[in-house]
């Protein structure tokens, strides 16, 4: 059915009551490969096989090269377009070319960094060379939740925290002379759902990160910033206004899907 003959068809329903106006037809994408400016670590190239993954996709190859380059970057793709994938690939490459790198990853939520903490897991089980992390508490969120137990290990060992703003702002920059070893050679800051952070709350957040930002010069680092959101107007802007850097946006989305009507 194309796009006429299904207006028509809902404009005959009897409940229609002319809250329609237009309908379009966005048609099926098959599937558009990217290619790496320079091949991954093996143990990662070895992984993704492992995983199914025989190629990347247009964005996220072109966020990597971004990426790879030096850039900030803002991915801004549809959901399920393996936005993740991209820092992950990121964070790791870096763990297995030096294992003095670190990486933090920012969450709204903390259901969402323990979801994200799995996929990780899931990644890190595959990779050669990156399992033994799963079993050194290398990798670990540290949020509300995080047993006091836990906390001064995570501070001395972790390679890769998942965290959320709230406990950015209470729990670890006012601590920072205790995080100095991660802030030192801290390499990646992931901000994952940055359209989230919008108004006065991403007023506070920006003002969170430029904090951040200041304790890491003074740690002597200068982290990238990654950061992913749904699609939106003005994604390069908006990251570098949350961050207060210059972004490079990925916004051409290679992944495949159906035909859609909105």
């Amino acid at each position: 059915m194309d796009a006429s003959a299904f207006l028509h068809h809902l404009i005959s329903m009897p409940d229609y009551r002319r809250q329609i106006v237009h309908i379009e037809r966005i048609p099926h994408q098959g599937a558009i490969l990217g290619k790496l400016d320079n091949p991954l670590h093996p143990s990662l190239q070895a992984c993704l096989k492992s995983l199914g993954i025989s190629a990347l996709y247009s964005h996220q190859a072109a966020a990597l090269n971004a990426i790879l380059a030096g850039k900030n970057v803002m991915i801004a793709t549809p959901s399920a377009s393996g936005k993740t994938l991209c820092y992950q690939l990121a964070t790791l490459d870096a763990l297995l070319h030096d294992k003095d790198s670190r990486a933090l990853y920012i969450f709204p939520t903390k259901a969402l960094a323990q979801d994200q903490l799995r996929s990780l897991k899931e990644i890190l089980g595959q990779t050669k060379d990156l399992a033994q992390l799963l079993s050194s508490g290398a990798v670990a969120t540290f949020d509300g939740d995080t047993p006091q137990s836990e906390r001064a290990n995570i501070r001395r060992q972790a390679k890769i925290v998942l965290t959320n703003p709230d406990m950015l702002h209470l729990g670890i920059l006012p601590n920072h002379q205790s995080w100095s070893r991660f802030f030192h050679n801290l390499k990646y800051v992931v901000i994952d759902e940055t359209h989230t952070y919008r108004g006065v709350f991403g007023s506070h957040v920006a003002n969170v990160l430029r904090r951040l930002r200041r304790l890491c010069a003074f740690h002597g680092s200068r982290p990238q910033f990654i950061c992913c959101s749904a699609t939106i107007a003005n994604p390069q802007e908006h990251a570098q206004n949350i961050v207060g850097l210059p972004f490079e946006a990925i916004v051409e989305d290679g992944s495949p899907h159906g035909a859609k009507y909105f």
